[in-house]
């Protein structure tokens, strides 16, 4: 902590006041890493992702309680959640000047259920059978069997027929045409002034690559960035909320951090273990000190703001007592009073990013009150993942990033969805919980839906396979002469349409 806190003082010690060289019509934000693709259907990372919002449209999007609403879309419909049939409007331009209809609709989701065609995002689709041109502007996607958590996938940037796949000129219908691309330095985006719904209110962006995040702060002070969103440390934002000249703008996000306990591994196949783990974690200290109160207490993987979300009634409150006594019904006592016995031994294993281990640090004192030693153990992330994916760990920690759609509970706690198959990493099996996501996927109306959901989120509070140790605050820090800063739950780039400048 104390090393963070020294380089947020240099930083800003040596902080200066020279202008911005770029041209001051322009909003200029900081990105941590380099976009890869901006193609839609290829670019994976949260970089490229991010700008696939500003030069695409889709038919679909997420509304501030995660249910998924039309973009594009004036209809979309199901009888049966095996057919989906989507109308796009009239007028729909992209950037080439052409007119989109339902033929680069097609296209775009055709793409794939092409063997030939590569793309990461493929696994989402295996449940699409094939689209069909209605007309002009309508379009169906059948479905191999009915399913009510598809239309999330339908969120997707709609390119012209005959795109090539990973193209450096994408053509989207976007409130902004690409202008220049210059991998690992800068993006440049300028207005589309035909767009649909309206030109945004700024005259463009230009996304500046800063992989280091304490000269994210300060070129923040320096004025040569208008913008960071969600790139930035706690530690850095309380260093930088109260210069002058900056303002923070926050809100409820859908990140979900983590403590996953491995249920093949004896000890913690024990729920009485993982129950004790929980009550012996201080997340609310976690959250007022290590995440500086950018965080919330959370329940479980779906957002609190999401239709389906639901808060249960399990205990989760801090409670060495409780702790305590679950381990001695587990069969673990103390073995000598006050003195240095552990009642058992675990290891964790973390990030080497300073933040996760300094949270693994407090997460093994915590444990350690209640007679639980715990050994760290940090990795690159990609070995951290590696170790998880193959059951090579006890607990870990980890976190789900941009949750929107509560089937994130199947691909989670379904006992099909294992690794490599889904995100089942606790290896948790519970045939009365794979038996309501069943049914959650095959239910035709959202009351049904949420009530399954709700069973689940209840049954899997009390199973433990996750401890819960927070959930995200979205956080933009800014120049106060901007206006029209507004972060949804995802934290999307969307918003940034309407920011202009105040003279």
């Amino acid at each position: 902590m104390k090393r963070v806190a020294a380089a947020i003082a240099i930083a800003l010690a040596v902080a200066c006041t020279t202008p911005p060289s770029t041209p001051e019509d322009l909003i200029v934000v900081a990105l941590a890493s380099s976009p890869v693709s901006l193609d839609p259907a290829v670019g994976l990372d949260e970089s490229s992702q991010k700008l696939h919002q500003l030069l695409y449209r889709s038919l679909l999007k997420t509304d501030a309680d995660l249910r998924v609403v039309p973009d594009l879309a004036v209809r979309f419909e199901s009888a049966d959640k095996q057919v989906y049939v989507a109308e796009i409007p009239r007028g729909v331009m992209f950037h080439d000047g052409r007119e989109m209809t339902a033929d680069d609709v097609a296209f775009t989701f055709r793409r794939f259920l092409d063997p030939k065609f590569l793309s990461g995002r493929k696994g989402a689709y295996a449940a699409l059978a094939s689209v069909d041109v209605r007309d002009r502007y309508t379009v169906a996607f059948n479905l191999k069997a009915p399913s009510a958590s598809f239309p999330i996938n339908l969120i997707m940037g709609i390119v012209p027929q005959g795109s090539v796949a990973g193209s450096r000129q994408p053509i989207g219908s976007g409130p902004y045409r690409l202008k220049e691309f210059v991998a690992d330095d800068h993006v440049t985006l300028t207005p589309f002034a035909e767009a649909y719904g309206g030109a945004p209110a700024n005259a463009g962006l230009l996304f500046k690559v800063v992989p280091d995040e304490t000269m994210r702060g300060l070129e923040l002070r320096k004025r040569s960035v208008d913008l960071v969103v969600n790139d930035l440390s706690p530690d850095l934002v309380n260093g930088l909320r109260s210069l002058p000249g900056l303002a923070v703008a926050t809100s409820p996000g859908t990140d979900y951090a983590y403590i996953g306990c491995n249920l093949l591994d004896p000890v913690l196949a024990d729920r009485r273990v993982r129950l004790a783990i929980r009550h012996a974690v201080d997340t609310g200290a976690i959250i007022s000190y290590l995440r500086r109160g950018l965080a919330r207490p959370t329940t479980g993987v779906v957002p609190a703001m999401s239709w389906a979300y639901d808060a249960g009634d399990a205990d989760t409150s801090y409670n060495l007592d409780a702790a305590r006594r679950l381990l001695d019904e587990a069969g673990f006592r103390d073995p000598d009073g006050d003195g240095p016995e552990p009642r058992l031994r675990l290891t964790l294993k973390t990030s080497t990013d300073e933040r996760y281990r300094l949270q693994a640090a407090v997460i093994q004192q915590n444990l350690a009150q209640a007679g639980i030693a715990v050994e760290i153990r940090s990795y690159e992330f990609a070995t951290l993942m590696a170790d998880v994916i193959r059951g090579n760990v006890q607990l870990y920690t980890l976190q789900f990033v941009g949750i929107t759609d509560p089937d994130m509970l199947r691909r989670a706690f379904h006992s099909k969805q294992v690794p490599p198959n889904g995100f089942n990493r606790s290896h948790y099996a519970n045939p009365d919980v794979d038996s309501l996501l069943d049914a959650a996927g095959l239910a035709l109306d959202e009351a049904a839906r949420r009530d399954y959901y709700a069973k689940v989120q209840r049954q899997v509070s009390a199973d433990a396979p996750l401890i819960s140790l927070w959930a995200k605050t979205n956080v933009a820090v800014s120049q106060d002469n901007l206006t029209g800063i507004e972060l949804s739950p995802t934290a999307d780039f969307s918003f940034l349409r309407n920011v202009r400048r105040v003279r």
